[in-house]
């Protein structure tokens, strides 16, 4: 389980591919280094993964194939930096939104409006997944806790204070790029279960 916090930005400093396999070294800030073990989850770029091994201030992740073809982290390059999580504990701050680090999908920046105080980023996304994007409601957006803006057919818009610009890598993001979704679970288990009555009423 994930806040949504960022704690914290990693930069991938080594990747091993095999077989329907890459394994990510990814360098993590001293702070989130402490009681590290194998089989811990952390958060990268707002998805799971396993430290398959660490040492000093490095951890490593393998990803699945099916991982790597619907998330980001597939496009990801030597030195690309991702935003990090680790998981939380029981009696943790809930600073965010509960989270998962389970991507429901991507989405693509379509305009950046950036000012001293604000930016604001309207984003795109596959149309199955509009019906539990709500304003106000929340979203994680490459693991940050968002709230969405206006909803306008299947773009949204976010808007991003300067500190959470400037603890992600939600300031180094351009127009076209692309970012990992995950829909919040109490939103999606909502709009399912209306669908559902909704449905067996008209039966």
């Amino acid at each position: 389980m994930y806040t949504g916090i960022v704690q914290g930005i990693g930069q991938i400093i080594e990747i091993a591919d095999q077989d329907k396999l890459r394994t990510y070294k990814i360098k993590l800030p001293h702070k989130l280094t402490n009681n590290i073990e194998i089989g811990a989850s952390i958060a990268n770029d707002g998805c799971c993964l396993t430290v398959t091994d660490f040492a000093d201030d490095w951890v490593t992740f393998d990803i699945m194939e099916e991982t790597l073809a619907l998330t980001t982290l597939g496009d990801k390059k030597l030195h690309d930096y991702v935003n990090i999580e680790r998981s939380a504990k029981y009696g943790d701050e809930i600073g965010g939104h509960v989270m998962s680090g389970h991507v429901s999908c991507t989405a693509t920046i379509v305009d950046i409006q950036k000012t001293s105080t604000n930016c604001a980023m309207t984003l795109a996304m596959p149309a199955q997944f509009m019906k539990y994007v709500l304003y106000k409601g929340f979203i994680g957006i490459d693991g940050a806790s968002l709230t969405i803006g206006e909803v306008k057919g299947d773009q949204f818009e976010i808007h991003l204070i300067p500190e959470t610009l400037a603890i992600t890598t939600l300031d180094t993001k351009k127009v076209g790029d692309k970012v990992n979704i995950e829909i919040d679970s109490q939103t999606r288990a909502i709009v399912d279960t209306v669908e559902r009555v909704v449905l067996a009423t008209k039966k």
